[in-house]
């Protein structure tokens, strides 16, 4: 006879919770158990942690915990090896139901997969900490714009090519990595197909997200980002905590669908070449950046809009240090810009990743190209450009009304200058 909730305290006991019928609807963890099977959680079946501690180690070298419809996950930790999935899901049911993840932490990746047979449900996340993953051999990536984008430690993607299969989310207490020791891959990746099936959420909510691509020097075609909306909606998305990224052509936050507005919290940072701080090719209503981004590799620009727009961005400071590395960089119409603390950069011209190829830019702190079109762009503070021959300001598109509210400097630092 079937039974609400069973506590269990072994592998074995799990196993036999687990299996068919006699299985119980609730099963609480207790303790730390070793030397897990791979498991696959039935329909309508949640697994919690009976108090602290409770975590499911599983076996190296295999994945962890699967998935089917209508599953609730909650005050658990999960550990497979960083390649593996912790977290995952049968892509052979119609629909995933409601997925739940809730105060969960993990060691391995956590994916969720719309394909072959899932073409509906609904993911609903509350507090998911990922603290090592790496997803840098996870195909299929979604392809745009000369470039494929590597997975993350949390993916959730639709990989149906119907636009009626339709993934809806609610994401919020997503972390991912720590300070000096990244995720590998991406971090935080939400996608459908560009043209097929979709993804659509209410809220993307992240804290701490640490990042660093993997991508090999020279490899132009590749990127990641430590927060990633690719083919996907969202309604609201928030960074209440630092987002960090590492390696080469890693970008901070990344946007290729539609957000209505985006709200950065904390300090937003790359240290690779090409790690651009917010890369704009989607549509957002208003972005709203309450902290510095500033960046430190070759061609790392801070701001990048080369397609799509963006109604109104609002930024605090923002400050670049290597060559190429432009302050803000527009190439579509957008509305207005403000920043309120200035744009600094520190280097001359050399190469930075667009649109998949490399090309020669000059570190300026503001550009707008051949096509942009703003209705205002203030910057209050000033502008600074500290490298020889790199303009300040350079418009080649136009502007309504430019208002910049303080000193605009360029410093050659050469011993010449």
């Amino acid at each position: 006879m079937a039974i609400d909730r069973l506590t269990v305290s072994t592998v074995p006991g799990l196993i036999d919770a687990l299996s068919g019928a006699g299985g119980a609807a609730d099963i609480l963890i207790e303790g730390r158990l070793r030397g897990v099977p791979p498991l696959t959680l039935p329909g309508g079946v949640a697994l919690h942690g009976a108090g602290p501690g409770a975590a499911l180690v599983f076996d190296q070298g295999g994945d962890g915990l699967r998935l089917t419809r209508d599953n609730r996950v909650g005050g658990l930790r999960l550990e497979t090896a960083p390649a593996a999935r912790a977290i995952h899901n049968d892509t052979a049911v119609d629909t995933l139901g409601t997925l739940e993840l809730r105060e969960v932490s993990t060691v391995g990746r956590v994916e969720l997969l719309a394909r072959e047979r899932v073409r509906a449900g609904h993911v609903r996340v509350d507090g998911l900490d990922i603290e090592a993953a790496d997803a840098r051999e996870c195909l299929p990536r979604p392809r745009g714009y000369n470039v494929e984008v590597i997975q993350g430690a949390f993916t959730l993607y639709n990989q149906q090519t119907d636009p009626a299969a339709l993934i809806t989310c609610e994401l919020t207490g997503l972390t991912a990595g720590r300070d000096g020791a990244p995720v590998r891959g991406g971090g935080v990746f939400v996608s459908g197909t560009d043209g097929g099936g979709r993804v659509t959420g209410e809220r993307l909510h992240t804290g701490p997200v640490f990042s660093d691509g993997g991508i090999p020097a020279g490899t132009p075609g590749q990127i990641s980002g430590g927060v990633f909306v690719v083919y996907a909606s969202v309604r609201e998305v928030v960074n209440h905590g630092p987002v960090t990224t590492y390696g080469v052509n890693d970008m901070v936050l990344d946007l290729w669908g539609e957000v209505g507005s985006w709200t950065a919290h904390a300090p937003i940072t790359s240290y690779g070449p090409s790690g651009i701080g917010f890369v704009l090719f989607g549509t957002l209503r208003r972005l709203a950046v309450h902290a510095p981004i500033e960046t430190f590799g070759l061609g790392a620009r801070a701001f990048n809009v080369y397609d799509g727009t963006v109604e109104t961005a609002e930024f605090d400071r923002i400050v670049t240090h290597a060559d190429a590395a432009v302050g803000i960089q527009i190439s579509k119409p957008v509305g207005t810009i403000t920043v309120r603390r200035g744009i600094e950069t520190h280097g001359a011209s050399g190469e930075s990743l667009v649109k998949g190829e490399l090309m020669t830019l000059a570190a300026t702190a503001l550009s707008l190209k051949p096509g942009a079109r703003a209705r205002l762009v203030r910057v209050d503070g000033g502008i600074t450009t500290h490298g020889p021959g790199t303009p300040a300001v350079e418009v080649l598109g136009s502007v309504g009304e430019l208002d910049i509210n303080g000193p605009i400097t360029t410093r050659d630092p050469s011993p010449d200058g």
